[in-house]
């Protein structure tokens, strides 16, 4: 029987604006087991980005629960949140958030670096032939397609061995080939180390290739004729 490590009730999380509430998640009930590949789906301000923010321990809760790793942190300050993702949840964005002035390695070595891990060089080169980039670590992001450097930042959020990933569109920026590929590194991950990988995209063929679909609209959690992607 496989470990629930995210589960989430009632979870709703509201920002103000002025006098108006914006309730950009709004009562979701979700349990996700350790092992897998899950696709939050849906239109654009469905609330996918603001669910990985307070699954990922990115943002604090408004009401509702959440445990994640079985413990309560519905109400923890945020020191407490860092302690909590720190080298236990990998984290990939749409926009890749590579230090242009690094190389490929050097920008993993630095999030080991913040995550308080050691350097292990071989590790890092076996991270790196993992995602097909084993040729160009010593390269800048600059010197690299949208697809090199979204390789980075997959290697770079699996050097620090987390519990699982979440990544929010993480083939936002890239071409249709650039997409599938970067997709199948998921599937492989998944697959082959069992890691738990929570994946927003708009993309219904890529979501479709995920284990589970969970389709959000309006904050909340709707079938999938509901979610106005089809």
């Amino acid at each position: 029987m496989k470990n629930i490590i995210i589960k989430a009730a009632g979870l709703t999380k509201i920002y103000v604006r002025g006098t108006e509430k914006v309730y950009a998640v709004n009562g979701v009930n979700l349990e996700i087991n350790d092992g897998d590949f899950v696709a939050l789906m849906g239109p654009s301000g469905s609330g996918k980005t603001t669910l990985l923010d307070l699954v990922g321990c990115l943002d604090s809760v408004s009401s509702g629960s959440l445990e994640v790793f079985g413990k309560d942190v519905s109400r923890v300050k945020e020191s407490r949140l860092v302690g909590l993702r720190r080298g236990n949840i990998g984290f990939i964005f749409q926009d890749f958030l590579l230090i242009p002035s690094l190389t490929a390695i050097e920008n993993v070595e630095l999030s080991l670096y913040f995550a308080r891990r050691p350097q292990d060089k071989k590790k890092l080169l076996g991270l790196f032939k993992k995602v097909g980039l084993g040729h160009r670590i010593n390269h800048l992001p600059k010197e690299m397609s949208g697809g090199e450097r979204q390789r980075v930042a997959i290697a770079r959020a699996l050097a620090v061995s987390p519990k699982f990933l979440i990544a929010d569109e993480p083939t936002g920026n890239l071409d249709t080939k650039s997409s599938q590929e970067i997709f199948d590194i998921f599937k492989s991950i998944n697959k082959d180390e069992g890691l738990t990988i929570i994946l927003a995209t708009h993309n219904p063929k890529l979501g479709s290739q995920a284990d589970r679909i969970v389709y959000l609209k309006d904050g909340k959690t709707v079938l999938k004729e509901e979610s106005s992607l089809y």
